[in-house]
């Protein structure tokens, strides 16, 4: 059966008349990313109960007053406050193994999917406002507020050895499956996709089994939990991913599919037999924190002008180089979302690919059966793209067939692993790439990195010493004009003293001048002189201003880029 609209609901209920409804709809498309009945609230047509009461009856749930309910301390120990806060819920009772939680979001059914799978019970909903919910979760959770040094804590005086506790240590899926190990994962989980990770560890040694999580680039250990228990949590991902959890010789791909906040995540789970056991990395790919937009990922005006004309081109290549986890798959799917449009034929091939995107054709690579980027990229041919993604240029065979795309008419864009933009050139030429099939084909390349922003919360000046500003490069006289800045660390930013990152650019373009220069065989250092004579950016150079601006720090800009790169 469809579902009813909360607009007719709210009519049907005597709430709005029909000419109500139509002003508020109307309101709506003023600002789309609202719902109906928040639009109803604003414009004091209707209450916060009148809607919950909507929204219970459009999606046949009870409606739940949380400030008359006495939640059991048993049903909030089930359910961690990072959990509720997330997804915007609350527990209310445990009865015949049936979990009843209060939801601010109804409509959000995935959640109650996900809160199944974290817990191990059955999970119904029931309606509430989302002011309720929130002063709840404040209200039961003041004093309880859970972190990992506390679940690992009740993990140690539990001792789940202990054979009192009834579970079956032989077998891994009842470890897996005991209480303890699910709350442990799932705060793991919904601590590192709220600190906006991008891969968390589990990583199994002799004498202790580690959890590390990257954020911001950079790995941050979390409290260990004890090591015997580190089968029942790799089998218990192992559920989750769908893997096989008896098999543990050989490495295993799966994925785990949430709904966190009403956004979609996808956990790629990779599983590496060692020496110690099994070893485990979870990349984190949230669509919520990467932005697939162009003019949000930190590109100075220029740059991000002429990067905007070079990839309108009807045919040729466009080059993104960078080290692995500088941004550069970011920066070709926010190009590609650029130019997706319903006159354009777009088809990628990717290993793996990590973002869907409607309108666009992705084949993954695999080359255990032969599907490599070379042979995937023949076949596109034939599906009449305009424009292509190949995902890496790794050999001569690929360079040369998309070359020859490129000869024929299309625009391909691919990645190189170089330090710079101009070395991409001589990368292209040691592959066995002639001169003359580069200078017909290159028509740009963008080089990048990633730079972790100070803390704003914790920002702090400072007066940086002699041998630090010699690090830039820069006369001292002339390094002193300007301020500097540092994190001195905070709960916001883990005392880390950075929250978030930003990408530093150097885009090449290739001219006529520097195609002769490539026929001639001219060094890379001469290429880069003559293209920052023509406007070029150098990473440093795009660095430095980032400092100057009180954005990052001198020892980020300094490990992130290398001296010769001012040239």
């Amino acid at each position: 059966m469809a579902q009813r609209k909360l607009g007719q609901i709210l009519v049907d209920l005597g709430y709005l008349s029909e000419d109500q409804l139509w002003d508020v709809l109307e309101e709506q498309k003023q600002s789309p990313g609202e719902v109906i009945g928040q639009v109803a609230i604003r414009m004091g047509l209707v209450s916060d109960e009148q809607v919950t009461e909507a929204l219970a009856e459009q999606w046949g749930m009870p409606v739940i007053s949380l400030l008359e309910t006495t939640i059991p301390p048993k049903v909030l120990e089930l359910v961690p406050q990072t959990m509720a806060e997330i997804y915007k819920i609350m527990p209310i009772s445990l009865k015949d193994s049936v979990l009843t939680v209060a939801m601010a979001e109804p409509q959000n059914l995935e959640a109650l999917d996900d809160l199944r799978n974290f817990l191990g019970y059955e999970v119904r909903g029931a309606v509430s406002t989302a002011k309720d919910v929130e002063a709840s979760i404040s209200r039961y959770y003041a004093d309880r507020e859970d972190s990992i040094e506390d679940v690992i804590g009740q993990l140690e005086d539990d001792d789940l050895d202990n054979p009192n506790h009834g579970y079956d240590l032989s077998s891994d899926e009842e470890m897996a499956d005991a209480a303890p190990i699910r709350k442990l994962l799932n705060m793991v989980l919904l601590l590192a996709i709220r600190d906006q990770a991008s891969d968390i560890h589990f990583e199994p040694f002799e004498d202790e089994f580690k959890i590390r999580v990257r954020a911001d680039g950079v790995l941050y250990e979390m409290v260990p939990p004890p090591r015997h228990l580190a089968n029942a949590i790799v089998s218990r991902i192992k559920i989750m991913a769908d893997l096989d959890i008896a098999e543990r010789r050989l490495p295993q791909d799966g994925r785990i599919e949430l709904n966190v906040g009403g956004n979609p995540v996808d956990l790629r789970v990779s599983i590496l037999p060692t020496l110690n056991g099994e070893a485990v990395v979870m990349r984190v790919l949230d669509r919520t924190v990467v932005q697939l937009d162009l003019s949000k990922i930190g590109m100075d005006p220029n740059t991000l002008m002429r990067f905007r004309t070079a990839i309108k081109r009807p045919n040729g290549i466009v080059l993104v180089t960078g080290p692995t986890g500088s941004g550069k798959t970011t920066t070709l799917y926010s190009a590609l979302q650029e130019l997706n449009d319903i006159e354009s034929k777009l088809i990628t091939t990717e290993d793996p690919i990590e973002y869907d995107i409607d309108g666009i054709v992705q084949v993954p690579v695999n080359p255990d059966i032969q599907v490599t980027f070379a042979n995937v990229l023949r076949a596109i041919l034939r599906h009449d793209p305009d424009r292509i993604l190949v995902g890496e240029i790794r050999d001569y065979e690929t360079g040369e067939i998309a070359v020859q795309s490129a000869l024929t008419g299309h625009l391909v864009f691919s990645t190189l692993h170089t330090n710079d933009a101009p070395t991409a050139i001589t990368r292209l030429r040691d592959m066995g790439v002639p001169p003359f099939l580069i200078t017909a084909t290159v028509e740009a390349i963008l080089a990048q990195r990633l730079l972790r922003k100070i803390c704003t919360e914790c920002r702090t000046e400072f007066d940086p010493s002699d041998d630090l500003l010699m690090e830039l490069q820069l006369p001292i006289e002339q390094a002193r004009k300007y301020k500097f800045y540092y994190g001195k660390g905070c709960s916001r930013c883990n005392n880390s003293g950075y929250k978030g990152r930003t990408g530093i650019y150097e885009f090449m373009e290739v001219t006529d001048e520097i195609r002769d220069m490539i026929v001639a065989d001219a060094s890379v250092d001469d290429i880069r002189s003559f293209a920052r004579t023509q406007g070029m950016t150098t990473l440093r150079e795009a660095g430095l201003k980032l400092i100057f601006d009180g954005i990052t720090t001198i020892d980020e800009l300094v490990r992130e880029t290398v001296v010769e790169e001012i040239g």
